[in-house]
C-alpha cells in the first residue's frame, strides 16, 4: 500500500510528489501517456513558483535551463516598432530573490522535475491509466486499465482538465468556454533570419502571430489568431496554415516554419471545481481550475496548489496532525484560484484590446499580482493568533518575506535558504527571545536573528541570521524581540511576543488533533 497515489505527471504533480518523496512519503506517480511528452505548452515560471523550486534544490538547475529578461519585440502592420523588456525597470528586492519571470518550455520544467524526483528513487509510471477508484476511512483502492490495482492513503488528482478523478467523483467544474475566442498554438522550427534571442509579436488590427523562442533549443512557441474556413469558424491547425498566417502577419518572405511537433486550437475556458476535496481524494492543478493564457497563471497556480497540499498530507501521514489540517488545503487554495480566474480573464480582455496600438504587445498584462508574491491566506484557520502584526509587517497567513544577512562565519544567506526542507521554521528576533528557541525538536527549524556571532549556530542549536543591515527587521515589521512561525510552505502562521513559546507550541498542538 502506497501512503499517496498521484494521477497525472504534469508540473502540478510532479511537484507534489517531489515535495512528498522529500519528506520520506511513499508516492507513487502514474500518467496514461506512453511517453514523457515534449510540448512548449505553459512556458513561463513566476516569482513564486521559482522560489517554490528554489526550496525543491532546483534553483540553479531551472536558472541554467530557462531565460529571464525576455525582450519582447513588436511589429504593427508587418513593420518593426520597438524592443522592449518588461523586468528592465524592476529593481532588486531584499523580501524577493525572483522578481521576474522564467521563460522555460514545460517539457523542460517536468524535466527537471522528474530528475529530482528520481533523486529521492521516485520514477514516473507513463502508459498506466486510471479507471476508477472507491474509497472508504482506510484508504483509497484505484483500478487500472490494465487491471491492476493500486491501494493508498491518499489521492490526488493532478491529471488536467479532462480530470478522469474529478468526473468520478461528481465534481461540478462550473464556468464557460467561448468557442468564439480562440488562438492556435504550437511547437515549431525556424529557417531564415529572426532574432533567436527575443520574443516577436506581430499585431495589426484583425490579429496577431507571435514566436517565442526557448533557450538552448531549436523550438520556437507560435501562437496566431486561428485560420478560419469559408464559415467563419476555426479549421483544424495545420503547419502550412500556420506558415499561412506567418506570411500575412509577419510579411518575411524569407522565414520559414518547419518541423511542427504540437498543433492545437486553444479555446477561452474558464471553470473551477466547486470542491477539492472528497474524502481521502484531492484534486489539484487544470484538475481543479483551468483558465485563460494571459498572465501565464494557470500552471503557476498548479504548482502552488502542488506545495499546498505537500506540506500537510506528509505531516498528517508521519502522525504529526490531525485529518482537519487537509480540510485547509480547499480553505485555502479555492479562494486563490478563483482570484486567478479573475485576473487572467481580466488580463486576456485586456491585451486584447492594448494590442490594437502599435508599439504594445503582451506586457500589458504584466503587473505585480502576476508574481504570485502578493498571495496570502489570512482568512485560513491556519492564521494563528491576532490578525495584527507589530509595525508595518505581514500578517498570519501572508507569504513570509524573504531577506538577505550573513551567517555567524561571514558568509550570505538568505531566510528562505533556512526556510527550506518542508519543516515549520521558528524565528527568534532578539536576544529575549533566545530561551524560546530551544527543546523543539527535528519537526521545527529554529533561526536566531540578530543573535551575536558566539556559537549559537553549533551543533544542536538555532540556526543563525545575522541581520546586518536590519533586511529581516524591516521585512517582518518587528523593533523589539519577538517570535514568528513559518510555515513548511512559506507562509507565517503566528507572530508572538519573545516569551510566546507557549502560544507556538499551543498552535503546534491544535494542528496534532
Amino acid at each position: 500500500m502506497t501512503a499517496v497515489l498521484i494521477v497525472g505527471a504534469g508540473p502540478t504533480g510532479l511537484t507534489l510528489a517531489c515535495s512528498l518523496a522529500r519528506q520520506g512519503v511513499d508516492v507513487r506517480v502514474i500518467d496514461k501517456s506512453p511517453g514523457h511528452h515534449r510540448v512548449s505548452r505553459g512556458k513561463a515560471l513566476n516569482a513564486r513558483s521559482l522560489e517554490v523550486l528554489a526550496d525543491l534544490g532546483l534553483g540553479e538547475r531551472f536558472a541554467a535551463a530557462g531565460r529571464t529578461g525576455l525582450v519582447f519585440r513588436k511589429y504593427f502592420a508587418g513593420a518593426y516598432v520597438s524592443d522592449t523588456d518588461p523586468s528592465a525597470d524592476v529593481a532588486p528586492s531584499p523580501g524577493a530573490r525572483y522578481l521576474t519571470p522564467l521563460s522555460i518550455p514545460q517539457w523542460r520544467t517536468e524535466e527537471l522535475l522528474r530528475e529530482r524526483l528520481a533523486e529521492d528513487g521516485v520514477t514516473v509510471e507513463t502508459g498506466v491509466e486510471l479507471s476508477g477508484f472507491t474509497q472508504d476511512g482506510h484508504g483509497v483502492r484505484a483500478d487500472l486499465a490494465d487491471g491492476r490495482r493500486i491501494t493508498a492513503d491518499y489521492l490526488v488528482g493532478c491529471d488536467g482538465a479532462r480530470s478522469t478523478v474529478r468526473r468520478q467523483l461528481g465534481v461540478a467544474f462550473e464556468g464557460s468556454t467561448d468557442e468564439e475566442q480562440t488562438m492556435f498554438c504550437g511547437d515549431v522550427e525556424v529557417d531564415g533570419d529572426l532574432d533567436p534571442t527575443v520574443w516577436h509579436q506581430w499585431f495589426d488590427q484583425d490579429g496577431a502571430v507571435l514566436l517565442c523562442p526557448f533557450e538552448g533549443t531549436p523550438v520556437w512557441q507560435f501562437q496566431a489568431s486561428p485560420e478560419l474556413g469559408p464559415d467563419g469558424r476555426p479549421v483544424p491547425p495545420t503547419l502550412e496554415g500556420f506558415q499561412r498566417l506567418f506570411d500575412r502577419y509577419a510579411r518575411m518572405p524569407g522565414v520559414r516554419l518547419r518541423n511542427a511537433t504540437w498543433l492545437s486550437t486553444w479555446r477561452a475556458n474558464v471553470r473551477l471545481a466547486e470542491s477539492y476535496r472528497t474524502g481521502r481524494v484531492f484534486l489539484a492543478g487544470d484538475a481543479a481550475h483551468v483558465h485563460p493564457f494571459a498572465g501565464g497563471l494557470g500552471m503557476n497556480t498548479g504548482i502552488q496548489d502542488a506545495w499546498n497540499l505537500g506540506w500537510k498530507l506528509a505531516r498528517v501521514l508521519a502522525g504529526q496532525a490531525g485529518d482537519a489540517l487537509l480540510d485547509s488545503y480547499q480553505q485555502e487554495r479555492l479562494p486563490v484560484a478563483a482570484l486567478a480566474l479573475d485576473l487572467s480573464t481580466a488580463a486576456l480582455a485586456k491585451v486584447m484590446a492594448a494590442v490594437r496600438v502599435p508599439g504594445v504587445g503582451v506586457e500589458a498584462v504584466a503587473t505585480q499580482d502576476l508574481r504570485g508574491l502578493g498571495i496570502h491566506y489570512r482568512w485560513s484557520s491556519l492564521a494563528g493568533g491576532s490578525q495584527d502584526a507589530p509595525g508595518d509587517g505581514p500578517r498570519p497567513g501572508d507569504r513570509a518575506p524573504d531577506a538577505p544577512g550573513h551567517r555567524p562565519g561571514g558568509g550570505p544567506v538568505r531566510l528562505y535558504d533556512l526556510f527550506a526542507g518542508g519543516r515549520f521554521t521558528l524565528l527568534g528576533f532578539g536576544p529575549a527571545a533566545r530561551a524560546a528557541l530551544a527543546g523543539w525538536g527535528p519537526q521545527v527549524r529554529t533561526v536566531a536573528v540578530d543573535a551575536a556571532p558566539d556559537g549559537a549556530g553549533g551543533p544542536g542549536g538555532p540556526g543563525v541570521l545575522l541581520d546586518t543591515d536590519g533586511h529581516a527587521r524591516r521585512a517582518y515589521g518587528i523593533t523589539g524581540d519577538a517570535l514568528v512561525l513559518v510555515r513548511p510552505d512559506h507562509h507565517l502562521a503566528l507572530v508572538a511576543p519573545a516569551d510566546g513559546g507557549p502560544l507556538i507550541r499551543a498552535y503546534l498542538a491544535e494542528l496534532g488533533r
